[in-house]
């Protein structure tokens, strides 16, 4: 996370923006407020749940007031709006890394290990809140939908593009490969949030097996399930 220190909040005068008026996205310290504000957020929801936590919460995790909040987020839904975009990004700059390295395999599987090994358990359990929200609330499913979707594109075309160049077997199908990857993902992030006896580097580890023999070309994901079953 991107925890500013006292210090630095200081020397950019972030604490004496007035509360009234317009955030102006040009201001140089514009993100700075928003990573601060989502970041603050991030901390209220792993530690209290998603409904428990407020804009006043957020607030005064954040060290402002309310009305100063409102200024970079009209709700907290706009909040985990910004969220999703942030991580998108950073998402997509990971899968950009990994397309232009000259070992996809370890570089793919080094990523896995730094999300659902070395990462906080805090992310699984923000994860976990988000989606339980997201049954029953429209914009927050809009957010995580539109994120998902970006997650599973950026793996599809990772995946296209190593087929192409030989990196990985001609008959992969892409988009069902990445599908099973964002299943097992998602699946990763249950049990890290909520299994009391969850080992990550144990459960993480079999995972990668599964992933490491889908790419491969181990696991056949083009015969239907309904003939492996008879056969």
């Amino acid at each position: 996370m991107n925890i500013h220190s006292h210090a630095a909040r200081s020397v950019l005068n972030l604490d004496r923006l007035p509360d009234d008026g317009v955030a102006d996205p040009h201001d140089g310290r514009h993100a700075d407020r928003r990573n601060r504000i989502i970041d603050a957020a991030v901390r209220c929801i792993v530690r209290s749940g998603f409904h428990a936590t407020t804009v006043q919460d957020v607030a005064r995790e954040a060290g402002m007031s309310p009305g100063n909040l409102y200024r970079y987020f009209p709700s907290k839904d706009a909040i985990v709006a910004g969220l999703a975009e942030r991580d998108r990004a950073t998402v997509a700059s990971e899968f950009a890394a990994i397309e232009g390295s000259n070992d996809f395999l370890t570089n793919f599987a080094a990523m896995g290990q730094r999300h659902f090994v070395e990462e906080s358990r805090d992310r699984a359990v923000l994860c976990l809140a988000i989606w339980s929200e997201a049954t029953r609330n429209p914009a927050v499913a809009a957010a995580s939908a539109a994120f998902d979707e970006a997650v599973l594109g950026r793996i599809r075309a990772m995946f296209t593009r190593a087929r192409e160049e030989g990196v990985l077997p001609a008959a992969l199908e892409p988009d069902a490969a990445a599908r099973l990857v964002c299943l097992l993902a998602d699946g990763l992030y249950v049990r890290r949030a909520a299994a009391p006896n969850f080992d990550p580097a144990q459960e993480v580890a079999l995972v990668m097996r599964v992933i490491g023999a889908l790419l491969k070309g181990a696991i056949d994901l083009c015969t239907p399930a309904a003939e492996e079953v008879a056969s």
